[in-house]
């Protein structure tokens, strides 16, 4: 589910990343790769350094040091990570002060791509096909190019119904407005971008050359896997359309986190690529550093250097950086654990599909299949009075951001292990007025869940039942309505009844009572019926993740890059 917050347009490099997410991104086929915002690779590379040699006063000195002044500083502002409400453009973003790259550091920044090409496929062992197109581009080019796209792009077209479906989970508060936010957010980080649509490195004429060569690396690994796979048609392996029937419905829950997981595959084995040519002048790499991984990630959480990122709900913060944070940890993992050509090519030949997979890679690793609920075919309960709007999976992800914002992150450390599995389904009231229909209120919502345990089980339930006053208005508890594990209540937009049988929990919102009780029952009755189904080679549909992938289309975060 996360995944419709990604805008994935492919390899934005923005250096507020690091809490991905989108943590994101179904914005994800969109444009190609745009490096989001201004990358100081100076620090990053004196990062690695420190990381090695433990001297972080020679980080703070070249963090320091570059004379550059492509991009304003900012003041760092206080993080509203766990809020859900972020303020776009707000009067104290400094506007960039630009100085536009001379002849000569053009030529010589263009010229320098080649050598790094070389480097990337000697470290990622993926062959030159062919040459790489490349040229500069201003920041006006940069910033039409971007509204374009996400103007016209289907991934733009599904965020407008990803959004509702994310304020009825409570993921995005009620007054937030994702698109115009993602706006201004990308316009704030853009920094260069590998289109895989014109095959194209797109370099910037307002960057200093020595920032832009690391970031080069990253995206001429981009260059190297879409020679490799033909990245536009390999990161789509999505079913577009909302389902119909219940064969569909099948269809979309089995193959809804696959074109995440692939999203993270390939800004993942970026991120190595990057990570191993700034630590060219230690002669080490990831894969004989594997520590680096997890310390990097803790060092990650700043967002001083993107303040609208800093201002983003949890939900975008996590889902935007997830193909950067976690990918990078699943890299990692296969290099270590199987070696270059099975972390490079062999990853790309047999990609992982799901977000458990990448956020635990051993189990991608011994090809244990992951185990997707059923839905039944609910369609003659309910098409007389609604629509089929939104089904998928609520997976790992998405619960890990969910509980954090719902019960803080020791709950979220705690509680996303133990989720075994959840699908979701949500429709619209086919008489819903057209300005309900771009609300909340005309969507009914139902979430099964599975869990290791009854004590998780019972913890969910207790943060879910705790947030309902947040999300709605008129809520009144009807205790005599209630059976044996039920919580029953009356809101402003219908009723709400959360279920809780030994490790299973069951939430319907929206729909009647009547009617979500029988829903329950079927869909429980179905999850001992048919056979275990596990994830597909397509893609799986997680809210926060699809924000993710929609979102890397754009290019790298620059988040990612700390």
């Amino acid at each position: 589910m996360t995944r419709r917050v990604w805008v994935h347009w492919e390899g934005i490099l923005a250096v507020g990343l690091k809490q991905f997410w989108l943590r994101s991104a179904e914005v994800v086929e969109m444009v190609g790769e745009f490096f989001v915002g201004r990358w100081r690779v100076s620090a990053s590379c004196a990062v690695a350094l420190a990381l090695l040699s433990g001297a972080s006063a020679s980080a703070q000195s070249a963090a320091g040091g570059n004379a550059w002044t492509g991009t304003a500083g900012v003041q760092p502002q206080t993080s509203a990570k766990n809020s859900q409400t972020g303020n776009a453009g707000t009067k104290g973003d400094a506007a960039p002060q630009d100085r536009k790259m001379t002849p000569d550091e053009a030529k010589e920044l263009l010229g320098s791509i080649d050598k790094i090409l070389q480097f990337v496929s000697k470290d990622s062992h993926l062959p030159i096909e062919h040459d790489v197109k490349r040229t500069l581009i201003s920041r006006d080019e940069v910033n039409k190019h971007l509204q374009k796209e996400f103007n016209e792009d289907k991934g733009a077209k599904r965020l407008e119904r990803s959004e509702i479906v994310l304020k009825k989970f409570g993921l995005l508060d009620q007054d937030f407005h994702l698109k115009p936010f993602l706006l201004t957010l990308l316009t704030e980080q853009i920094a260069g971008f590998y289109d895989n649509k014109t095959k194209t490195v797109n370099l910037l004429d307002w960057v200093a050359p020595e920032e832009q060569k690391p970031v080069m690396a990253h995206e001429l690994t981009h260059a190297l896997q879409d020679q490799k796979v033909n990245l536009e048609k390999w990161s789509d392996a999505s079913m577009e359309d909302v389902s119909h029937n219940a064969k569909e419905d099948t269809q979309h829950i089995q193959t809804d986190e696959a074109s995440t997981a692939r999203d993270a595959v390939v800004e993942g084995q970026a991120m190595v690529v990057f990570m191993d040519y700034a630590l060219q002048p230690t002669g080490k790499t990831l894969a004989s550093s594997p520590e680096l991984a997890d310390r990097l990630k803790e060092l990650g959480s700043d967002t001083s250097d993107s303040p609208v990122l800093a201002r983003a709900p949890l939900l975008l913060q996590e889902s935007l950086l997830f193909p950067y944070d976690e990918g990078l940890s699943f890299e990692d993992r296969v290099l270590v654990k199987a070696g270059v050509d099975a972390g490079f090519a062999g990853v790309l030949q047999n990609p992982p599909a799901s977000s458990t997979e990448i956020m635990h890679p051993d189990a991608y690793l011994a090809h244990t299949p992951v185990p997707v609920l059923r839905l039944p075919d609910i369609h003659p309960l309910i098409d007389a009075e609604y629509a089929p709007y939104d089904v998928g999976v609520m997976g790992e992800l998405d619960v890990k951001i969910l509980a954090e914002l719902f019960g803080g992150q020791q709950m979220a450390g705690a509680l996303a292990p133990e989720w075994a599995g959840g699908v979701y389904y949500a429709a619209q009231r086919k008489n819903a007025s057209p300005a309900e229909k771009e609300t909340t209120a005309s969507l009914a919502l139902l979430y099964y869940s599975q869990w290791k345990n009854e004590d998780s089980a019972r913890s969910f339930v207790r943060i879910y039942e705790e947030e309902l006053p947040r999300k709605y208005s008129g809520l009144k508890r009807r205790e005599n309505d209630e059976k044996d594990g039920e919580r029953v209540y009356t809101t402003n937009e219908g009723d709400v009844l959360i279920s809780f049988n030994g490790k299973t929990v069951y939430v319907g919102e929206g729909f009647d009572l009547a009617l979500s009780r029988k829903l329950r029952d079927q869909i429980m009755n179905v999850q001992s019926s048919g056979p275990i189904m596990s994830a597909g080679v397509q893609r799986m549909h997680e809210p926060a993740l699809s924000l993710a992938g929609d979102l890397a289309r754009f290019g790298m975060m620059k988040a990612a890059l700390r």
